[in-house]
């Protein structure tokens, strides 16, 4: 087994294997291969988790089950082909989540608010159509935007209820999600700086989840609500 610092070609070997033999019993004869599998890649998140909180406050670090949840899905094959995990930022201080995607020819990370509650959102959409100056500072910083591209998440097709849809922000504001995606090569993933890679592009997005955080635990006169 790999070592907790990388990711080994056995697990893209296994996931490509997976793929094709996606049934439960070609699954069951395997089990125990796919064990040290997603043991190795646990080892390796904890390792981000370590790294994280060298520089943020990480609460909780989830590694999602291979089970598909195939009740309301069209796709009724029963297992993932991939290996995914979440790290939780500290509760209602300072939102916000990192999230890593390990797929043969489709790996990524991902960062931000996934799905702010109903409050939430409100509250960020009228900072925005207060003045989204500085969150378009921030989301435009030269070194984040070098890592992360541009926000994306899904949005509204028009103008939230309550909100001008003429308003010049409106395309911030009609937003549902508020993350950015990197996507990455094997090559990347299955590289002995891996580790390092993702730690960089996580601390680029501070600035981005500062400002956030400072945005959820205050009111719009900027006075805190914790």
């Amino acid at each position: 087994m790999a070592s907790n610092n990388t990711i080994s070609k056995n697990v893209f070997d296994f996931l490509d294997l997976l793929e094709k033999n996606n049934n439960r019993e070609w699954f069951e004869s395997h089990k125990s291969t796919f064990k040290t599998h997603q043991s190795e890649v646990k080892s390796f998140f904890e390792s981000v988790k370590e790294n994280l909180n060298q520089h943020d406050d990480i609460e909780k670090m989830k590694l999602f089950r291979i089970y598909r949840d195939v009740r309301f899905s069209k796709d009724k094959t029963p297992y993932k082909s991939h290996f995914a995990g979440s790290f939780s930022r500290l509760g209602s201080h300072i939102r916000g989540g990192y999230y890593i995607h390990i797929k043969p020819g489709a790996s990524l990370l991902a960062t931000g608010f996934w799905a702010p509650n109903k409050e939430d959102l409100f509250r960020i959409r009228k900072e925005l159509e207060m003045d989204a100056g500085e969150f378009r500072k921030v989301v435009n910083q030269e070194e984040l935007k070098a890592i992360w591209g541009d926000l994306s998440g899904d949005e509204l097709k028009t103008a939230p209820k309550g909100f001008d849809k003429e308003h010049s922000d409106i395309d911030l504001i009609r937003k549902k999600q508020f993350v950015f995606v990197r996507n990455l090569t094997d090559k990347e993933v299955l590289s002995s700086s891996f580790l390092n890679e993702v730690d960089k592009s996580f601390k680029a997005i501070r600035p981005y989840f500062d400002l956030m955080s400072n945005i959820l635990t205050t009111n719009l006169n900027g006075e805190s609500i914790l």
